[in-house]
């Protein structure tokens, strides 16, 4: 059986997901997506109470669940500042046996019925040694050593060009906005470079000191992979990593799931604190 190209599969999510919007009139052409990382479920109530619509992953064609603990799995829709706003609460992961393209194929569902930004989140391990769990750091750049690329295979013509350019994957004027809002929230905001692994497995001592060495300054296992496909179709990113455990080759022990798990808890007030101030400026 031939495969279906990626272009109608996307083209089959944006149309199902369109549907279901439907069933809130005021809540179709959303203008912002926000991807919400490992534990950071709780953002999810910067959303007005009414209306809101929960469409569950399986529920969409061709968009993989994630197994992941922390991770609801579900797309919420809302409104904010009288804008209407998409959260992915929760995201799969190429660890789980997806490709990159399919792990993103939601998130490019949702340029195609009009978001124009996305603010990505994650939790990520602290790299830079001046760092401490409960930091929230600004993405300025990021180095891809997953050993994917989305864009791998025939380009999707429907969304951007071939080839875009990454030098300016993280916005600034939506970076300066984050910066303002922390600082209204106050909320301590640190910036530098993430840097994504394959996993599932967390780093080896050696490792930590090699990622250091190349200049990442936090380290985890998604969130290049959306930025690539945001800029390919000529979506504004920007991108928060919540520090939820060290990666310094001095740390007593390895990281968990369930200390990021529970760190995502602490952060997320803080990250909620700042998107409360930021989503009204830019849904």
């Amino acid at each position: 059986m031939t495969a279906v190209p990626l272009a109608e599969r996307i083209e089959e999510t944006a149309s199902a997901l369109r549907d279901r919007l439907a069933a809130e009139p005021t809540l179709t052409n959303p203008h912002v997506v926000l991807v919400l990382g490992s534990g950071l479920g709780d953002v999810v109530e910067l959303l007005d109470p009414e209306p809101r619509l929960h469409i569950p992953y399986g529920e969409l064609p061709n968009v993989p669940s994630s197994g992941v603990v922390g991770h609801a799995g579900e797309v919420v829709a809302g409104m904010v500042g009288g804008r209407p706003t998409l959260i992915l609460a929760g995201r799969a992961h190429a660890y789980e046996g997806h490709t990159h393209a399919e792990v993103t194929l939601l998130l490019r569902a949702t340029f195609r019925i009009g978001a124009q930004a996305v603010l990505l989140t994650n939790a990520a391990g602290g790299l830079n040694p001046v760092f401490e769990p409960g930091d929230l750091m600004l993405l300025t750049d990021h180095i891809n050593l997953s050993g994917q690329n989305p864009l791998t295979g025939p380009n999707v013509d429907i969304l951007g060009t071939r080839f875009p350019a990454m030098t300016d994957a993280y916005d600034a004027e939506l970076a300066g906005r984050a910066w303002a809002a922390a600082g209204r929230a106050g909320v301590p905001l640190r910036q530098g470079v993430y840097l994504m692994l394959s996993g599932p497995s967390f780093e080896t001592r050696a490792e930590m000191r090699m990622l250091r060495d190349l200049g990442a300054d936090a380290v985890g296992l998604s969130t290049v992979h959306e930025v690539i496909v945001a800029r390919h179709a000529g979506v504004r990113v920007l991108a928060i990593s919540l520090i939820t455990n060290m990666a310094t080759p001095d740390v007593a022990e390895g990281a968990t799931h369930e200390e990021v798990i529970a760190m995502g808890r602490i952060g997320a007030a803080r990250l909620t604190a700042i998107l409360r101030q930021l989503l009204p400026e830019i849904a």
